[in-house]
């Protein structure tokens, strides 16, 4: 024997089961803190929290599920395994924008493991996140094939992949030089309790509170032994927040304003938009999840509405279905979904807003920098993961959205990680979690951009088309050698 005809392709029904298993798992391990959010603050009790998370894993495990079948179907006739090892990393890519496009949850996509490998990480430029996704898949698949080929020639194989995967983790070791940067915006995190107990006294409070830091924090950023190593902040970002901030109540409207007059500076803020004239009226026919943009006059001049809400959070989908998992939606809100991704202009400024989950998806963030956007500021209430590592996780899908447009990020969130991100994905400025403070984040403005930008997702594109046509290939020579 040679050693290469020990191991076997699984049959389509077990490869579906196994990567099924593997998919269950993988997201039971690194989206569990969806427990915590639904029964500590969407109102479920522990066994529908429980539950809830049992049927995300089991749906959002499928996609793991079809990759291992797909994979099964493409090996080659006589069980030959060598095009199945070449279809794996065009099969995972086009799983992955499957599960962006049709399922709307791309959170952890596989290559968000290198956002921190500057190297290998800047080819998102060209491909978007999928592109590292692809690499790392194609290493594994080397990987895997040494296990496939004759003896005499597994351990050559082996080593070269090995080696490979080393030299690709090297870019972790080199750093790139620094991004000047010529602006400062000031980024308050609020750290404002998901479950505060609302009163006129404690909304008056708050606000107060944020308006008096905002003003005090401005003003000392602007001292000389400040200025003399960065630029006075031309910007104020408030978060989204779990305050009831409404865009067109005057009790908000009112201090907000006198801070941009007062400061002269101009204010980016999260709020709820509303189409009534008061906040929670009877005339209200539609919500938004917001963010608020007030000029240096105090003039309140446009306004973005989050386009992607979040299921179960922002909106119940099919609610006969999942009426147990309604008391979610009613902490949060049932919000309409905006229409435009235009960028907020700011004097000349042009301002790629996004709310919160809107981060994790490659091909709509992008969007703002096709039209135009100079800097990205991403708005964010992360209190919904408590201390799960959810927050990071979060952190690390913005960090990529600035590499793969080349933008630097503004982050402003509640509870943190409040930081200012350069182009390379790198923080270069943060505040720490759960503290109330603000933050003079250094950034750029930026005109020029990327392939990505222009072209967007068309490398898993690619690989979907690639893996269609050898899927159709596979079937079509399987029924050639039947009939001959």
């Amino acid at each position: 024997m040679d050693g290469s005809a020990n191991l076997q392709a699984a049959k389509p029904g077990q490869a579906f089961l196994l990567a099924y298993v593997s998919g269950i798992l993988w997201y039971a391990g690194t989206c569990y803190w969806i427990y915590n959010t639904m029964h500590e603050h969407g109102g479920l009790s522990a066994p529908s929290a429980l539950l809830a998370l049992l049927l995300f894993c089991l749906y959002l495990g499928l996609y793991h599920g079809v990759f291992g079948l797909l994979l099964s179907l493409s090996v080659g006739p006589g069980r030959d395994n060598r095009r199945a090892l070449w279809a794996a990393p065009f099969l995972w890519v086009a799983v992955e924008l499957a599960r962006e496009r049709i399922t709307g949850f791309p959170w952890n996509l596989l290559g968000t493991a290198q956002v921190d490998n500057i190297s290998l990480s800047r080819i998102t430029t060209w491909t978007g996140v999928y592109g590292v996704s692809f690499e790392i898949m194609l290493v594994n698949v080397a990987v895997a094939a040494a296990f496939l080929v004759p003896r005499k020639k597994r351990a050559t194989l082996l080593l070269a992949s090995l080696a490979a995967a080393a030299v690709l983790q090297a870019g972790r070791l080199v750093d790139a030089p620094a991004i000047p940067a010529d602006h400062a915006a000031l980024l308050i995190q609020e750290n404002i309790p998901v479950d505060e107990n609302w009163t006129r006294d404690t909304f008056e409070r708050t606000l107060r509170e944020l308006t008096d830091l905002s003003k005090s924090a401005l003003k000392q950023s602007s001292s000389p032994v400040i200025t003399s190593k960065l630029f006075t902040p031309d910007l104020i970002v408030w978060p989204e927040s779990p305050a009831p901030f409404f865009t067109n109540d005057p009790l908000f409207r009112e201090p907000v304003s006198q801070m941009a007059s007062d400061t002269h500076t101009w204010v980016v803020t999260g709020a709820i938009g509303s189409t009534s004239r008061m906040p929670g009226g009877a005339s209200a026919s539609q919500v938004f999840n917001s963010a608020a943009l007030v000029s240096p006059s105090g003039d309140w001049t446009a306004r973005y509405d989050k386009v992607h809400l979040v299921p179960f959070g922002e909106y119940l989908p099919f609610p006969h279905l999942f009426a147990f998992a309604g008391g979610l939606t009613k902490e949060v809100g049932e919000f309409s979904k905006g229409g435009s991704r235009a960028p907020l202009d700011a004097g000349g400024t042009r301002l790629g807003v996004f709310i919160c989950y809107e981060s994790v998806f490659p091909g709509e963030v992008r969007q703002f920098a096709y039209e135009g956007a100079q800097v990205f500021v991403n708005l964010s209430n992360d209190g919904w993961y408590g201390d799960s590592g959810a927050y990071a996780q979060h952190l690390n899908q913005t960090r990529m959205r600035a590499i793969e447009n080349g933008r630097w990020i503004l982050s402003a969130t509640d509870t943190g990680v409040t930081a200012s991100i350069d182009p390379y994905g790198r923080t270069v400025a943060r505040l720490p979690r759960k503290e109330r403070g603000a933050l003079v984040a250094p950034y750029a403005l930026t005109s020029v951009t990327t392939f990505y930008t222009r072209y967007g997702d068309w490398f898993a594109w690619l690989c979907a088309i690639i893996s269609a046509g050898a899927l159709v290939t596979r079937f079509v020579f399987s029924r050639k050698a039947k009939d001959s």
